[in-house]
């Protein structure tokens, strides 16, 4: 429809610039004055023309005060005949220059022919264009079940990624550098009997970099690289879905050897039987579609799909098993190397100023993927343009680190007085149990300056990345969540709203360390209750009990004591050392923000 309207005024334009150049051509031709033959013949008898010129239907005399009139006469009408009608002496005619003009060819047909025929042309150039449309649209109508997988040309090295490009992930590397050799000497493995993988599974949290792995391997290998996402299998129509693969393995195929990269598989390969749509359901299709696609690879056909997906839980036991995605290639959340190393791919385009210390970057960063290593160099490239700076310092990345956890700085967010000593008490209390107690992280920042929806943060973080992590340090994690509440109680002898999050965060640790990690005295080395996806409502999640009431009145029990347990030890480390307490509200109110030597100095002091 959008076409169809712009081409339609693409010939309302023409037409009115053409419309226009003929109407300044008859402008051109009508600037004489229009008269009647009896004034001709008056200026004729008292010889005030200078020149005559006659056409086969038009009479013009030239004055001598320079203006030109005009008249209308009969076809073949002489002036000498036109003259004796009107009694005009013949000798008068003589003595005037004339001129005889046959009609113009030109004229003829811009005054004639054209004002008939140029709405003949546009109406027939625009009854063709429309056809056109017409059948693009026929032909997008036959290749709607087509693929719409993107091909990487392998020949654009502009563009290419390898492995020198993806940072971190050593052991996924080398699992899929054997895929690499696959494809460049598929006769080196064949001739041992070995066969050629059909499918590698990339598996890891969103952000891990699977995508630009998947590229990586195209690019080590210099083969095609066919891109599309799992949702654009799925359609309305039935059928399309299925369709579409099969015309992708056919293109494939062809092309072959390449790779096929299918993003967020999980939205088309979830376990089949659980869609409100039965063994008819489109996805359903589009997965035995894949199956069979997959399962009917030649051994010779060197055609790799890798897939990407952060819920491989949810997949369909079929796509799994060998002979469809042999290999399964987890990539976790780089630890403190990796993230170095990946700050320096991501640096490379930055202008830094020589204060910039990766490491230091990287060791505020536990927990942060790729992508968001890459978001924190590039907010803080942002905050240098913003204070127009020439180069990128160490203060914008440390800003940028906490606007990407906490959000960005809400300085219209102004505390009256009394707001600000109270969240100045909150924070310090949960800043000074996190330094008193021994298997707590240590504090890098406090601050009482808003962010995101916060209104003041005390910033914790490991001294090196941890994979498991110990019952007592949970138990310190809880004190110093619950530190907050009890300064205030203990200040103010009330509490406020402002300690809703970390309540919150703590009765579902306590809740954990009873129901998930079986770290309850009383209960015992034991998990509670059956957590199930609800695949056809969503994201919702269903729990399913595998106790009893007395039991569940047990784990109540048992997180109620983890979280009294907590309160009395924030509450005794805080009345035991009230004067460090105060110190730190003291230039927390003065400053606002502590930085981590300084804080470290009032704990010595």
């Amino acid at each position: 429809m959008r076409t169809i309207i712009k081409n339609f005024l693409i010939f309302f334009l023409v037409f009115l610039l053409l419309a226009s150049l003929f109407s300044l051509y008859d402008a051109s031709t009508t600037k004489v004055e229009q008269v009647g033959l009896d004034q001709i013949m008056a200026a004729l008898q008292q010889e005030t023309a200078q020149k005559i010129t006659v056409t086969s239907n038009e009479l013009r005399l030239t004055l001598k005060d320079d203006r030109t009139i005009t008249a209308a006469k009969e076809e073949g009408e002489t002036l000498s005949n036109l003259a004796k009608n009107y009694g005009l002496d013949s000798a008068k005619i003589l003595r005037v220059p004339q001129e005889v003009k046959k009609p113009s060819g030109l004229n003829y047909w811009l005054a004639t022919i054209l004002p008939f025929l140029l709405p003949f042309i546009l109406l027939a150039g625009f009854i063709y264009f429309m056809s056109r449309q017409i059948q693009g649209a026929n032909t997008r109508a036959l290749s709607f079940g087509q693929s719409r997988a993107r091909e990487t040309d392998w020949h654009d090295k502009k563009n290419q990624i390898t492995f020198k490009d993806v940072a971190g992930v050593k052991e996924a590397k080398q699992e899929l550098l054997e895929i690499v050799e696959f494809l460049k000497s598929p006769q080196k493995f064949l001739s041992l009997g070995a066969r050629i993988p059909k499918g590698v599974l990339l598996v890891g949290p969103p952000g891990t970099g699977k995508t630009m792995l998947a590229r990586a391997v195209a690019g080590e290998a210099n083969v095609p690289f066919f891109h599309i996402s799992g949702s654009e299998f799925v359609e309305m129509f039935v059928g399309v879905g299925a369709s579409r693969v099969r015309d992708l393995f056919t293109k494939a195929k062809k092309t072959a050897p390449c790779i096929v990269f299918v993003d967020e598989i999980d939205a088309v390969g979830r376990q089949r039987g659980t869609g409100l749509g039965g063994s008819h359901d489109e996805r359903e299709q589009t997965l035995n579609q894949i199956l069979v696609e997959m399962d009917g690879f030649e051994t010779n056909t060197n055609v790799i799909v890798i897939a990407a997906t952060n819920r491989p839980d949810v997949l369909d036991p079929a796509l799994l098993r060998p002979g469809r995605f042999d290999r399964r290639v987890v990539l976790d959340e780089p630890d403190i190397n990796d993230r170095e190393a990946i700050l320096k791919v991501h640096a490379t385009a930055k202008p830094f100023a020589p204060d910039i210390n990766l490491r230091t970057i990287a060791e505020r960063t536990p927990g942060f993927s790729g992508a968001d290593l890459a978001n924190v160099l590039n907010e803080a490239a942002i905050l240098a343009a913003r204070h127009n700076q020439k180069k990128v310092t160490m203060n914008d990345c440390l800003e940028s680190i906490e606007k990407v956890l906490l959000g960005p700085e809400r300085k219209s967010h102004i505390l009256n007085e009394q707001e600000k000593k109270i969240t100045a008490y909150h924070e310090a209390g949960h800043a000074l149990v996190a330094h008193l107690l021994p298997h707590t992280d240590p504090v890098h920042k406090v601050s009482i300056i808003s962010r995101g929806q916060a209104a003041g943060y005390t910033l914790k973080l490991p001294t090196e990345d941890k994979h498991m992590h110990p019952k007592s340090e949970f138990v310190g994690d809880l004190a110093v969540m619950l530190a907050g509440h009890v300064a205030e109680h203990e200040i103010f002898g009330e509490v406020t709203t402002g300690a809703h999050n970390d309540l919150r965060r703590a009765t579902k640790l306590a809740r954990q360390l009873v129901t998930e990690f079986g770290m309850s005295d009383k209960l015992g080395p034991r998990t509670f209750g059956l957590k199930e996806e609800l695949i056809f409502l969503g994201r919702e999640i269903s729990e399913q009990r595998d106790y009893s009431e007395k039991i569940a009145q047990a784990i109540d029990g048992e997180v109620s004591h983890f979280l009294r347990g907590a309160y009395r030890t924030a509450q005794k480390l805080i009345r035991e050392n009230r004067h460090k307490l105060e110190d730190i509200v003291a230039v927390l109110i003065k400053k606002e923000v502590i930085e981590r030597a300084e804080f470290a100095a009032l704990m010595k002091a």
